[in-house]
């Protein structure tokens, strides 16, 4: 249960990757992308929690592990915010800027079609390992920031369930760490 709702949030991340229309521009560099996930069940939302807490205080040896992992997909150590929220540092390449895309470590079998619309774009995808779909638009906020509103539908427990992810994603500086280099 725990893997699956982390994984809908990894999948909503994931749609940031595709196109938009040509006039958005993302800015290439460092980002810091922060969302939150909410569901309209007590025990999802308590669920996300515990796993939240639970990634707060892994033991060294497999904090160290997920480290490298993120930093394999081109990110930081998720950080867990004051509210509950989910952050990472990401780098954008100049050749990922012109194609609109945020790099995210996306597992799974999955298609998407995003829809180029003003402003932004509106997004779809459908995975079938693990299984979850989802819609949502995303917003730019000139090429330095932009916002995201998904709907997210996954398999935890057996049964499918509903969790928004809201994500902002803020442009930081023009060079980015190694640690957040792909």
């Amino acid at each position: 249960m725990k893997r699956n709702v982390l994984t809908a949030a990894t999948l909503a991340l994931a749609l940031f990757g595709s196109a938009a229309s040509a006039a958005d521009t993302i800015k290439p560099g460092l980002w810091q992308i922060n969302s939150k996930l909410t569901s309209a069940q007590a025990e999802t939302d308590m669920a996300m929690g515990m796993l939240l807490q639970h990634l707060g205080n892994l033991p060294p040896e497999q904090r160290k592990a997920m480290e490298q992992m993120a930093a394999n997909n081109g990110m930081t150590m998720p950080s867990i915010g004051a509210d509950g929220g989910i952050g990472v540092s990401t780098c954008i390449t100049p050749e990922m800027a012109a194609r609109k895309q945020i790099p995210t470590g996306q597992p799974g079998d999955c298609t998407s079609s995003n829809v180029a619309v003003a402003g932004g774009m509106n997004m779809a995808f459908t995975c079938a390992s693990p299984p979850s779909s989802g819609e949502g638009q995303l917003r730019f906020v000139g090429e330095r920031g932009f916002t995201m509103t998904m709907q997210v539908t996954t398999s935890a427990r057996g049964a499918p369930e509903r969790v928004t992810v809201n994500s902002t994603g803020q442009w930081l500086a023009e060079t980015c760490p190694a640690t957040a280099r792909r």
